[in-house]
């Protein structure tokens, strides 16, 4: 009997979809029954090669080794993943398996996951694409009744690839290039590092901001409405109105009224939701969509990395039950819903995956299992969907001007003619309501001619406010919008990353002491600020990205050469090492001066620098790290000093003086050993002479 190998990005997914397929036998790292197996990638198996697997010499960073541009690129199973492969690779080997399906994650990024498996297995046989949004047993079995030939992807596949040995070529030659400039380990990429621009260009406007002092003067009229002056910048002339307008007669010189309407808002996309979240509950970019990404493998969303805010047609029919489902959901009733399905029906704005809604499932699913966050995240999903369907919101604005002693006061107020969707909104999230708009609050009736006699005057001192730091929603926003002007309408991919990476930038901008938090807001450190500064400005700008996208959409439609791209990313490189061969002379010092080396690493042959805490190879990516608190010098009561340190790496051991033996209660002196055997920890032995 003929069996098909299907192949998810999970095992997770791999999972759902073996309950759907009838593979109940579970093996080692699949499952397996009714013609199928199903395994899995545990997400990045297999990735594009480090430098120094190239040749030893790129262990040790030096700026004459660049560019490094691989002719054959060598793929590399990622650390802890091995057994996976293995697995895989053993069942694409197997006699009775004819045929694959690529059940990896629809998109450019889950097309990569799978061919970077498929290749580097060096498997042949054929196989089938499966396209999904959701992983409810409906959509699943519609997929698999659907799906194409593996090769209509290729150039999805193209696509996919260059961008990954695009990434590779620019971020390692670059990361390299600028660390060996100005001896600081400067992480540069693509994408954050005009991302961490924004941050520091947002950062010098507060930082170069002087506030300016500014009065009003208010004119509280009847004791019912509240006018206010324009700005005034000079203290003595807004005192001088005051005088002359307090207890005098107020008359009302106009009254404008204008009916406005409010829209719904669209459907979330992964972004959308990601700034909602932290504007509402803190929660960061990366929280979210890990909480995203369990509500869909439990069934009670669908895929949440999608970059689109509508659905499908295919989908319209079944909108009104949906909604009513997210009403009960959230505490609500069904009765007096509005559902305009139409609008937020799309099908020329959903690529890979249509927006992220709640599925039929919550209705039997038990939500008193969910912890906070995902209820949270569930019901701001359910809560989107109700309000996307509603009415306009539609409310009068008025605006009233005043005159009193020849000068002029506006009030402004409205009064709301249909809730609309925000009677949704307000029913249905605990949150407070935010703002629609600038106008103020009711007005009383008033009419044109209309005269005050009752009024007070008084001055109120105000200031020009900085621009605000970036917090993860409006940074999420920035990163959205940034170089859309240069990025075509076709692109897949608009904007500084993807939905489903722009968390990871930002983790990844933190955790490489390039940017903080403080409370909600994202502020970049000195080194971040410094990096920025001594940076190309092809680097910082979002305009690459938008070139890249811009061709890689061609390339995936068949309609651009993959090999063109890259002979141009390779030129780029070049330039880039060309154009940069000594430190800029102003910023030589920015990172401090060169740390002195004690020795070499005895794994990468790079130089060892003493810090705080240890002595470590210059080179990140070897891990090589010898700490002064090592346990084996720790519990003879000893610390390991700079001298051993130096000498150990120098000869391979050194004799060490006053090591405590608690056995004996005394001290002693004995030859220590490195024995390093490549792993997390450096480890430590005593010379102990042949008999």
């Amino acid at each position: 009997m003929k069996t098909q190998l299907v192949i998810a990005e999970k095992p997770s997914v791999g999972m759902s979809l073996a309950a759907v397929l009838g593979a109940k036998d579970r093996k080692d790292g699949y499952i397996e029954g009714n013609g199928y197996i199903v395994s899995w990638c545990v997400g990045h198996l297999v990735g594009l090669a480090d430098a120094y697997d190239y040749d030893e010499k790129y262990g040790k960073w030096r700026r004459e080794d660049l560019p490094i541009i691989p002719e054959d690129w060598k793929y590399t199973i990622f650390k802890g993943k091995d057994k996976q492969f293995k697995i895989l690779h053993s069942l694409m080997s197997r006699k009775d398996v004819a045929s694959l399906v690529c059940a990896t994650d629809a998109g450019r990024e889950g097309e990569l996951i799978f061919r970077f498996v498929y290749d580097l297995a060096g498997c042949k046989k054929p196989f089938t694409r499966l396209w999904i949004s959701s992983m409810e047993e409906t959509a699943i079995k519609t997929g698999f009744d659907n799906m194409k030939d593996g090769t209509e992807y290729d150039s999805l596949y193209h696509s996919a690839m260059c961008r990954a040995k695009a990434d590779w070529l620019i971020g390692i030659n670059a990361t390299r290039l600028f660390s060996t400039l100005y001896n600081r380990t400067l992480n540069v990429g693509r994408v954050q590092t005009p991302t961490l621009a924004m941050l520091a260009e947002r950062q010098d406007k507060i930082s170069g901001f002087v506030k300016e002092k500014y009065h009003r003067v208010k004119l509280d009229i009847d004791g019912t409405i509240t006018a206010q002056s324009k700005n005034i910048l000079d203290q003595q002339d807004a005192i001088n109105i005051q005088a002359e307008c307090h207890n005098q007669q107020a008359v009302c010189t106009s009254l404008t009224k204008e009916q406005k309407a409010v829209s719904p808002p669209k459907l979330f996309d992964l972004t959308a939701l990601q700034r909602e979240s932290n504007k509402l509950f803190g929660y960061t970019a990366q929280e979210t969509l890990n909480v995203a990404q369990k509500l869909y493998e439990a069934k009670l969303i669908t895929y949440p990395r999608t970059d689109s805010r509508f659905i499908t047609s295919d989908m319209a029919a079944g909108i009104p039950a949906l909604t009513q489902t997210a009403a009960v959901l959230m505490g609500g009733t069904d009765a007096s819903l509005t559902i305009n399905t139409g609008q937020i029906v799309n099908d020329k704005k959903v690529s890979d995956h249509h927006a992220i809604i709640p599925t039929a499932e919550v209705a039997k699913a038990d939500l008193s299992k969910l912890a906070d966050t995902e209820r949270n995240i569930l019901y701001l999903t359910a809560a989107r969907l109700v309000c996307a369907v509603g009415d306009k919101h539609i409310y009068e604005a008025i605006t009233a001007v005043f005159e009193c002693s020849g000068y002029s006061f506006t009030a402004k107020g409205k009064v709301t003619i249909a809730e609309g969707w925000k009677a949704a909104e307000r029913h249905f999230t605990t949150t407070p309501e935010q703002k629609d708009n600038e106008d103020g609050g009711t007005l009383p009736p008033i009419s044109e001619g209309q005269t005050f006699s009752d009024t007070t005057a008084m001055v109120t001192d105000h200031y020009t406010q900085p621009p605000k730091a970036y917090t993860e929603d409006t940074l999420l926003s920035a990163m959205e919008n940034a170089g859309a002007a240069d990025t075509t309408d076709e692109a897949e991919r608009r904007g500084l990353g993807t939905p489903a990476t722009r968390a990871a930038v930002i983790e990844k901008l933190v955790n490489g002491g390039f940017i903080v938090r403080k409370g909600r807001q994202l502020i970049p450190t000195a080194d971040g600020e410094n990096l920025i500064r001594i940076l190309p400005d092809p680097l910082k700008s979002p305009e690459l990205t938008a070139q890249w996208e811009n061709a890689l959409t061609l390339i995936a439609k068949g309609e651009a050469d993959p090999d063109s791209f890259m002979r141009d990313i390779e030129d780029m490189a070049r330039a880039l090492v060309d154009g940069n061969e000594t430190p800029a002379e102003e910023y030589k010092t920015l990172f401090g001066t060169p740390k002195e080396a004690i020795g070499l690493c005895p794994r990468c042959g790079g130089n060892v620098l003493e810090s705080k805490k240890n002595f470590h190879c210059e080179n990140r990516d070897c891990q090589f790290v010898m700490w002064k608190t090592d346990r084996f010098f720790t519990s003879k009561k000893k610390e390991l000093t700079k001298s051993v340190a130096t000498e150990l790496l120098k000869s391979g051991k050194a004799k060490v003086k006053g090591l405590y033996s608690e056995k004996k209660d005394k001290t002693y002196d004995a030859v220590i050993l490195l024995a390093d055997t490549g792993g997390k920890y450096v480890n430590y032995r005593f010379d102990i002479p042949a008999k």
